[in-house]
This record gives C-alpha cells, structure tokens and sequence, in this order.
C-alpha cells in the first residue's frame, strides 16, 4: 500500500486536493473516478511517522474477523465468484486493517493465486487453521462450508476465552484493591498513630505491636516487595523465550488450586475443537497436529501434540500416545479411541469440545459465586485487622485521660 496525493476537479469544476491510500496509481484514478473527481495531477508520497499507522497485539478484532467469514461464505453460497466476493467484502468491512489486507488477497486473486496462498501472506491477521482449512475447501469443493464453519470455530474460541477472562478477572482485580487498600493504610494511616501509642504506659496489644511491625517494615522495606515483583516479571519474560522456560510456566498454570482446572478444560475445548474442524474440512491428520500444535497456546498441549504426531508417524494410534500424557483425562482418551475405530474421529472430538465448553461455563459460573463472597470477606479481615488494631489502644488511652 502507497501514499498519494492528487489534485483534480469535480463535475462542478471545482478543484480538489487530498491524499489517498491504494497498491498503485490507476487504483487512485479509478477510486476518484467513482466520486466524480477527474485527476489532473497524482505523485506518491512517503508517510510521516505520525501518519503511520500502529497497532498492537491482533490488527483485527475476533468480531470482524467472524463477520468476514460468515458474509464470505453467504456471497460464495450466492454464485458470487472468490474475487467479487473478496472486492465486496473489502469495501464494507469496518476495519481499516482488515480493508488493506483483502485489497492485497483480491490482487492476489486477480494474478491467478489461490484463496489460500492469498490469505497464507497475512499471517497476523490469518491463522494457520484458517489457511490449512480453506486449502481443503478449495481442493473439496465446498469453501462455503468451510468458512461457515471457520466462523462457527472463531466465535466458540471467543466464547470460551472470554468466560475463562471473566473467571480470573474479579480476584484480580480486589487482589489488586486489597493490596493498595492495606499497603496506603500502612504507610500512611498506621504511623500517624505510632507516637500517640508510644506514650502509653501499658503494654500494647500484640494484634497493635503486629501491626505497627508491618508498618515499620513496609516504610524501610516497600523497595523490596517492588524489586520482587520486576524480577518475577523478568524471569518470566525471560523463561518465555525458551520452550523449556515456557513448559514449567505453563504446567504450573495447569497445576494451580481450582484455577489449574479451569485451564485445563478451556484448553482440551480449544485443542478438541481446532482439531474436530480440521478433520471436518479434510485436513490430514499429522498436518492438523502441527497446527494444534502452533496454535495451542500453551506448551504442555504443544508438546502432546508434537509426540502425538511423531507417534502417528511411526504407526501408533493417537488415543494410545494422548493416554500417556496426565493433561488428558481418559474421557478424552476414550472418546478419541472410539473416533479411531468408528471413523468418526471428528464427530467425536467435536463431542469431547462441546463437553468441556460446559464445562467451563458451569465451573466459571461457580467460582464467580464463591469467590466474590471470599475475597470481599478476605479484603474485610485485612482492612478490620488493621482497624481494631488502632481502636483496641485508644480505648486503653482515654481510659487513662479520664482517670486524671
């Protein structure tokens, strides 16, 4: 994509400037064309910094992605040819991201390339799944299935990151508060006391002398909760860059209390899910493997699939290598045995997807029920500790004024 500038004049003779983004001239004097503006003058220009475009993390969003597949499919079920539907689609989509990459696809298409070879060139805003899946549909005949289905897979992925997020997100967030809240009563509220109690006589009470111990610690030593937390951060992002690194990461997420489940489920979802569309679209097996594999997200399952595929290859059946590996229960390996000998392999493991998809809907919707309670009563006791630790030497102060 270039930058132009043009000047022209419109059908009422009035002369026009501005600045366009396409591939190539011809494309600028045609889209002018359309808006009744003939081009007296056009030269490309080199953007700016500031007129770049940046984004972060995934250029288009799940949403649009899921819409541009199922409108794909719609216009393909209608008799519109691969690179109508392409242009059509590339003018009414709401992303900017997206608009560029289907202008590259449909002059792809225009040259002779395939959908799939087209799509295959924009790997950040097209998977792999989506790339192997629309190669079969191309080869069957059936690419309207195929991206309905793509959909259908898209948005089930969605729903399932979205509810386990929903999961982690409330715990989060008061763990959060509730360390702020205790931290700023600490430093700040606690040692407006410490003098006042230091003149009492008596001894203190040993919930008071814990509590301004806290204080006094956290005011000399907060620098070092701070330098823990930067060095977990570095060690993590450092062990993220090695698989080795990133399979202990990850098999302590799958071994956490009550969250380690969680995970766990949302994950066999997701891997069930991938690999039941795959095989539906005629994908072969150890390709649709390296894919799981690459797009697991995490590298316990990554490794699964991996030694699954090198098993295949040498003749052995999947359900004996997953039934080696702890991450997969022998419902899994059950229903995948089954797959094996009925032929069914990806009506079963679409079966095993929908399971865990409850699964992670019901057990969301029970922890959200029994953690909100625990964490309001957690962050209670914490703020009541420090409280009572306060009041308890008052009342011992003005008993002591009032016998004077």
């Amino acid at each position: 994509m270039a930058h132009y500038e043009y000047v022209g004049r419109d059908r009422s003779g009035k002369k026009r400037t501005g600045k366009i983004i396409a591939h190539s001239r011809s494309e600028v004097i045609a889209a002018l064309r359309d808006k009744g503006i003939a081009v007296l003058d056009i030269r490309e220009v080199k953007p700016g910094l500031l007129q770049s475009e940046i984004t972060l993390g995934t250029p288009v969003k799940l949403r649009d992605l899921v819409v541009f597949l199922r409108q794909f499919a719609t216009l393909l079920r209608s008799g519109v040819t691969v690179v109508d539907s392409t242009n059509i689609l590339s003018r009414q989509t709401e992303s900017k991201a997206l608009h560029k990459v289907l202008l590259s696809v449909e002059e792809d298409l225009r040259a002779g390339n395939p959908l799939s070879a087209s799509v295959a060139k924009h790997p950040k805003i097209f998977p792999p799944i989506l790339v192997s899946m629309v190669q079969a549909g191309e080869a069957a005949g059936n690419l309207d299935e195929v991206l309905e289905r793509l959909a259908l897979y898209f948005e089930k992925q969605h729903e399932t990151r979205q509810k386990v997020l929903s999961a982690l997100a409330y715990p989060v967030a008061v763990g959060l508060i509730a360390v702020v809240v205790v931290a700023f009563l600490l430093v700040q509220v606690v040692p407006a006391f410490t003098d006042l109690f230091a003149s009492v006589g008596s001894e203190l009470p040993l919930i008071t002398r814990f509590v301004l111990e806290a204080s006094g610690w956290m005011q000399s030593y907060w620098w070092l909760l701070l330098l823990a937390a930067v060095l977990i951060y570095a060690a993590k992002v450092l062990a993220r860059r090695h698989a080795q690194g990133r399979y202990y990461l990850d098999h302590m997420k799958l071994k956490l209390p009550v969250f380690g489940r969680l995970l766990q489920k949302a994950l066999l979802a997701r891997m069930s899910r991938t690999l039941s569309s795959l095989f539906s679209s005629s994908v072969p097996i150890l390709q649709s493997l390296s894919i799981v594999e690459r797009v697991a997200e995490n590298e316990v399952i990554a490794r699964a699939m991996r030694e699954a595929r090198e098993a295949l290859e040498k003749g052995f059946p999947l359900h004996e290598t997953l039934a080696r590996h702890w991450v997969f229960p022998p419902m899994v390996v059950h229903m995948v045995a089954i797959g094996e000998q009925t032929g069914t392999l990806d009506h079963m493991l679409a079966k095993v997807a929908d399971f865990y998809e409850m699964e992670v809907d019901q057990a969301t919707s029970q922890l959200k029920s029994l953690i909100e309670p625990l964490l309001i009563v957690l962050l209670g006791v914490l703020v009541g500790t420090i409280v009572i630790a306060i009041i308890v030497p008052m009342f011992t102060i003005f008993n002591e004024i009032g016998n004077l």
